[in-house]
């Protein structure tokens, strides 16, 4: 095999690594390698702040959208359109440092060696670079999850996001000015969207893949439940008149899990990640729950199926602890494959640069799910050490950290000098 000359040098690698250990200070959690940075918290604040000045180092313009989504530009070839690399840097509560945030360092890194060459030779463009920090990917402080993206590809409506509330009553059009983060920049014409991420996952660490050529997204079906009861007594309120509305949620959760044994071994994962319980008092039976779950699978089949079940389980809930159960919000996808030709194009580069690879589905939500149905795009993986994700325990080796760098760079150069142009 002959193996392709990289744009990323070892001190290009230096650099990179550097700038990822400055960058994961923000939010820092004390006495692990995790961070808390919400979406629009102080910590978010400060590390949008810190990239501004980053982007602005290497020559690229700085601009926020009207969701909150940070931009950053570099215009080769006036009046072209761009080719976009990003992912987010907001992160769940406490977390890893590398979920998301990985994916906008890289991106940024490689553009910059990318724009060093174009300066150079400009002959080599066929559209400009743009970089972008999309705006509550993880979902955890305002729900749903991909918020920035979603309004950005029209997905969302923007008003509804910007009156979005979090625990404390904060909106995110409050949270973003507090910050000074919400902008009325109006992006240029995207030709073409990548993007690389942790893979949350073990199959690759287990295959010995260093890249993961994602070729579809997992289907995925999310509720917010109201369960409402009557708020009682807890030691004299007779157990036969009790309308306990936190018994329904629990049984709701333990339903949950039950359903994954419906079907066969990893064909469906689910979850209750959220409950909310008011009044919260040890000595009330709780009057109301707020719970959220989520059904994810490879098969739009299993996920129906799971959907049915869920259901007769909510009316059996319902009439048996007399309690009434609604569905205040949903939100889901179908499993969805990427381009083809996307795949295709990271697998070659895998092969010239002498990387192994292998196709991967993703079962997490990633903003690149909302990318594909605008423009070709690639969505690529490295590994995670043990699969562990969205916990402090979360890490990913710097020789794949690098090795993503490498892929990545040459997939934006060769989509910035037209592959998968339409």
């Amino acid at each position: 095999m002959t193996v392709s000359p990289s744009l990323i040098s070892a001190d290009r690698e230096a650099e990179f690594l550097a700038d990822w250990a400055v960058h994961s200070r923000f939010g820092a959690v004390e006495g692990t390698n995790g961070v808390d940075r919400q979406a629009a918290s102080a910590a978010d604040g400060q590390q949008r702040k810190w990239f501004e000045e980053l982007l602005v180092k290497h020559g690229f313009s700085v601009h926020r959208d009207v969701i909150g989504n940070q931009f950053g530009l570099l215009e080769l070839v006036p009046g072209a359109p761009y080719v976009l690399t990003g992912s987010h840097m907001d992160s769940q509560p406490t977390a890893g440092r590398f979920d998301g945030a990985y994916g906008v360092m890289a991106s940024a890194h490689a553009c910059f060696a990318i724009a060093d060459e174009l300066r150079a030779d400009p002959s080599k463009a066929t559209f400009n670079l743009a970089v972008v920090n999309w705006f509550n990917e993880e979902g955890s402080r305002f729900k749903p999850s991909m918020m920035g993206s979603n309004v950005f590809t029209g997905k969302a409506e923007l008003e509804a996001a910007l009156t979005t509330r979090d625990a404390a009553g904060i909106t995110v059009a409050e949270a973003l000015d507090e910050l000074g983060e919400r902008g009325d920049f109006t992006p240029p014409e995207i030709a073409s969207y990548a993007e690389i991420h942790v893979q949350q996952g073990r199959s690759m660490e287990e295959d010995g893949v260093s890249i993961g050529l994602v070729n579809a997204t997992w289907a995925a079906h999310k509720y917010e439940f109201k369960v409402t009861g009557a708020q009682a007594h807890s030691g004299s309120t007779l157990m036969a008149d009790r309308q306990d509305a936190l018994l329904g949620a629990a049984r709701l959760v333990v339903a949950a899990r039950e359903l994954v044994d419906d079907f066969e071994p990893g064909a469906l994962h689910t979850a209750c990640g959220q409950l909310t319980v008011y009044p919260n008092s040890p000595v009330v039976v709780a009057s109301e729950v707020s719970l959220l779950l989520d059904l994810r699978s490879p098969s739009a089949e299993v996920i129906a199926a799971a959907h049915e079940t869920l259901m007769a389980t909510i009316a059996q809930v319902s009439a048996e602890d007399r309690v009434e159960i609604e569905i205040v919000a949903e939100h889901s996808w179908d499993q969805n494959p990427y381009s083809e030709d996307g795949v295709e194009l990271a697998r070659t580069v895998a092969d010239d640069l002498g990387l192994t690879s292998a196709t991967v589905m993703t079962v997490a939500g990633h903003d690149s799910t909302n990318m594909k149905d605008e423009v070709p795009t690639v969505m690529l993986f490295i590994p995670s050490v043990d699969g562990v994700s969205h916990s402090l325990a979360e890490f990913t080796k710097d020789e794949d950290l690098v090795s993503g760098l490498h892929h990545l760079t040459e997939v934006v150069r060769r989509l910035t000098a037209g592959a998968l142009a339409e």
